[in-house]
């Protein structure tokens, strides 16, 4: 489209100019062509009273050399049987032929003839005897086409500028309704590709901006779907696994005894199963995070709302429980349903793993390229950190199935960012989950701008399984 636009543009002022640049080159050409013979006319004419005076050889001499063009030899004097013998009387230089000379002499007007060099002009004079002389002025080629040329290459170059400049504006415009095009078939190869982030401008041409806007719409729509999609994945996680830590920590305290037992084993099988239908429906879907608009969440409002809930656990369990940093709306680029599944994970792990009484807290930091959430406890701590965190992809069947890490070190690469477990200052394990601001990436350019860490994962004894 672009070079069709600059091809018709460059067709239609080539033809514009053509047709009003060769009319105006010849009148250009032949005003410059009347400025000659009119100034050559004028000349003529000034020997007009001296002609009406005198007819005498000597006066008319000195009369033709005291001229500018007498003295460079382009003027003569025809005077017919003026002489003392009656012969005819021709001074200064004479270029004109006879025959065009007679011509003159028939129609008894000024008249124009060519000679070499140049053109001749004469011009009919009275003089006092009652006759007529004529005037022969030469003209030289030069004087005619004076001028001529510089005109032209004006022409042809304002010309010239023309077309360039009508070639200039199409392509511009043809990069303005080109470039949005290219635009929303590149979002739609990437939306095909599984970036629901990726949105177009709504600009250039009504019709494209039209187009960019209904393809927003749609891809909006699209995140909408998958995000629903995954809240009911989510739904499931926090219906079955929170109550189901509820019901085994209540299963333990009913102390010793064939029911008992039946009981806590009924629980962990139970436990085991909706594990086994989380991980499917997790291995069934893949991974894609949104990062663009309708994708994110305010991190402080989901972790009030959470912690709403795990408190009245804590407090049954006299866990002391602090939480920092969520005063202020804190935005990332994360889906609400992926970040409460995730604080639901870790914070069970916390309440399955650690004894009754344990204190735990959970701080949001805010920066400029990252935002950080440290769930910390004081228990025992991790073992193995690496092995905790690879867990959820290696399969084990420990008695734990590694999805709590697992959907939190997801979530967290989405975003470029990465999960890492260490020592808390409470004296347990700090989870640190690292989102990076700036959208989806391989985490790698994120973690060599990043700032020491706080606390490095300490070598503590903790429970043998981490979910």
């Amino acid at each position: 489209m672009r070079w069709a636009l600059v091809k018709v543009s460059l067709a239609v002022t080539a033809m514009v100019v053509f047709a009003f640049a060769v009319p105006l080159a010849l009148v250009v050409k032949e005003m410059a062509r009347d400025r000659a013979f009119s100034n050559a006319e004028r000349r003529a004419a000034g020997l007009a009273p001296v002609l009406a005076i005198t007819t005498d050889r000597d006066e008319l001499e000195k009369a033709v050399a005291s001229t500018e063009e007498g003295a460079a030899g382009r003027l003569a004097i025809h005077i017919p049987a003026a002489g003392a013998d009656g012969e005819r009387l021709e001074i200064g230089t004479r270029r004109v032929s006879e025959k065009d000379l007679a011509v003159t002499r028939r129609i008894n007007r000024v008249s124009i003839a060519e000679v070499p060099g140049g053109f001749v002009l004469l011009q009919p004079t009275a003089i006092s005897s009652a006759q007529v002389a004529y005037v022969e002025i030469f003209v030289p080629e030069g004087d005619v086409s004076n001028g001529v040329t510089t005109a032209w290459l004006v022409l042809a170059g304002v010309g010239l500028a023309l077309v360039v400049g009508s070639v200039a504006v199409a392509d511009r415009l043809g990069v303005r309704m080109v470039q949005p095009a290219q635009r929303l078939a590149g979002a739609a190869h990437e939306l095909g590709e599984g970036r629901l982030g990726v949105r177009v401008p709504e600009e250039g041409p009504a019709e494209l901006k039209s187009a960019a806007v209904a393809f927003n719409s749609m891809a909006d729509q699209v995140v909408q779907l998958l995000a629903n999609e995954r809240e009911l994945a989510a739904d499931l996680s926090h219906r079955l696994r929170t109550p189901l830590t509820v019901l085994r920590l209540n299963a333990a305290s009913l102390g010793s005894g064939p029911v008992a037992e039946q009981t806590r084993a009924a629980v962990e099988q139970l436990e085991r199963e909706v594990d086994i239908i989380i991980r499917t429906a997790r291995e069934a879907k893949p991974q894609t995070q949104a990062a663009g608009p309708g994708a994110g969440c305010d991190a402080a409002e989901v972790v009030r709302q959470r912690m709403d809930f795990w408190s009245a656990l804590a407090e049954d369990e006299g866990r002391p429980v602090r939480v920092a940093g969520v005063e202020r709306p804190v935005r990332i680029p994360v889906a609400r349903p992926e970040l409460v599944a995730a604080l639901d994970a870790l914070l069970g792990n916390v309440f399955r793993h650690t004894p009754e009484g344990t204190a735990f807290s959970i701080d949001v930091h805010n920066g400029d390229d990252a935002v950080i959430v440290l769930v910390s406890d004081a228990g025992p701590g991790i073992e193995n950190p690496a092995a905790a965190l690879a867990r959820g992809n290696s399969g084990a069947r420990d008695g734990s199935t590694g999805l709590g890490l697992d959907i939190a070190r997801r979530l967290a690469e989405a975003t470029g960012g990465d999960v890492r477990i260490g020592r808390s200052v409470l004296g347990g394990t700090e989870v640190r989950v690292w989102i990076g601001l700036g959208g989806r990436g391989t985490g790698s350019a994120s973690r060599a701008s990043r700032p020491p860490r706080r606390r490095r994962g300490g070598t503590g004894t903790r429970r043998a399984g981490v979910g």
